[in-house]
């Protein structure tokens, strides 16, 4: 189907403009809706097993001294050298007093 240059010249800005914000909105429901349905469709088709909460028999271990830093030295080691690298000196010129676990 063409439209003659005409016809296209009487279309008015407000009716394309209407058709197109129509269009864009009916487009978003409908994506909205398939949306939905594939859900609920998944919904259907999986289905979760509930497992009864367990209690632990033990009590929680008291946190080691180290803050949990099972090799200290080689992390105090790896820190240093990411640090140099970064300010762009010596590792010899970094020295580091503490290390806190947040």
């Amino acid at each position: 189907m063409t439209i003659s240059l005409q016809a296209a010249e009487q279309i008015g800005n407000v009716t394309v403009f209407g058709f197109g914000f129509g269009l864009v909105f009916v487009g978003l429901i409908c994506i909205i809706a398939i949306c939905s349905i594939v859900g609920s469709i998944c919904k259907a088709f999986i289905k979760e097993e509930k497992k009864p909460a367990q209690v632990p028999a033990t009590a929680p271990a008291a946190a080691p001294a180290d803050n949990g830093i099972a090799n200290k030295g080689e992390f105090v080691a790896a820190v240093s050298a990411a640090l140099a690298e970064e300010l762009g000196t010596d590792v010899t010129g970094i020295r580091i007093l503490s290390i806190k676990k947040l």
